[in-house]
């Protein structure tokens, strides 16, 4: 019995050390969190348009219609101390001088409604280049090359800019339209721009000329005050900047900026007597 007993208290140690040493069951790991959904891409906005800049109005009514025609070609003038010395040259350049001169006469008009009437190129090369004439009408002409012009625009009247002509001060020598004169040798010389135009007024029916503003005391004066000193068309410019051939006048910035800022002055002081009440 006792055997037996030792037997059975034996084998139950045995399985109680077995039962001890069983690892646990594994359990399912847990489940990952599912990933967040990304978000889907905003478009990009696409740029808008850069405004287009105002045009000129090509229709509607039209109180006074603008035929600019100084057509940009800058004159280079060496002038030496005698005619042997004398050079002169015309400079196609693309300044937009005919830019400010409708810049300035929409200006000058006001609240008048204003429109730019275009032209083919060359139209004005006979008017400003003339055959020999002994009997030559140069407003006969320009009237009927403005009717031509205008067309069916229909506007009340026309207001033309073109290149008019000067002398210089003290000599028979003209200066033409816009453009610059460097005058002596060396160091005893001197340059400037100068600026003639001409501004003509036509009836928007008949295209007869319009008288231009009456005189005045006043305006004599003015004028007087204006020109003591120096003639008005003329603006001084240092000796440096005159070109050293005509050509390269066309690329220079300098000239270019100081021409159109000089025409501008030059206009501001003309055109406003055409528009008063």
């Amino acid at each position: 019995m006792v055997r037996i007993a030792v037997s059975l208290i034996a084998l139950l140690s045995m399985l109680g050390s077995a039962v001890a040493q069983t690892p646990p069951a594994p359990t399912a790991p847990p489940a990952q969190a599912a990933a967040p959904a990304k978000p889907a891409p905003k478009k990009a906005a696409k740029p808008k348009a850069p405004a287009k800049p105002a045009e000129p109005a090509t229709s509607g009514p039209c109180g006074i219609g603008v035929i600019a025609a100084t057509q940009d070609p800058f004159v280079v003038e060496k002038i030496g101390l005698t005619v042997f010395g004398n050079e002169y040259a015309e400079v196609p350049v693309s300044w937009g001088l005919d830019d400010v001169v409708f810049a300035r006469v929409r200006a000058a008009a006001g609240a008048t409604p204003v429109r730019r009437i275009a032209y083919a190129k060359g139209t004005f090369d006979a008017f400003y280049h003339p055959k020999p004439s002994l009997f030559r009408n140069e407003r006969e002409e320009l009237s009927t090359l403005i009717r031509q012009i205008a067309g069916n625009a229909g506007c009340e009247r026309y207001v033309v800019v073109t290149r008019g002509e000067g002398v210089l001060p003290g000599t028979n020598l003209p200066l033409r339209g816009l453009g610059m004169f460097n005058r002596g040798i060396g160091i005893i010389s001197y340059t400037f721009l100068y600026a003639y135009v001409g501004v003509t007024v036509f009836d928007g029916q008949t295209f007869e000329i319009r008288k231009g503003p009456a005189l005045t005391l006043e305006g004599v004066v003015k004028h007087m005050a204006d020109g003591f000193g120096q003639d008005p068309h003329l603006h001084k410019m240092d000796n440096a900047l005159f070109p050293a051939t005509a050509t390269d006048a066309a690329n220079n910035t300098i000239l270019r900026d100081n021409m159109r800022d000089f025409l501008t002055e030059r206009l501001d002081k003309i055109l406003p007597p055409y528009f008063a009440p």
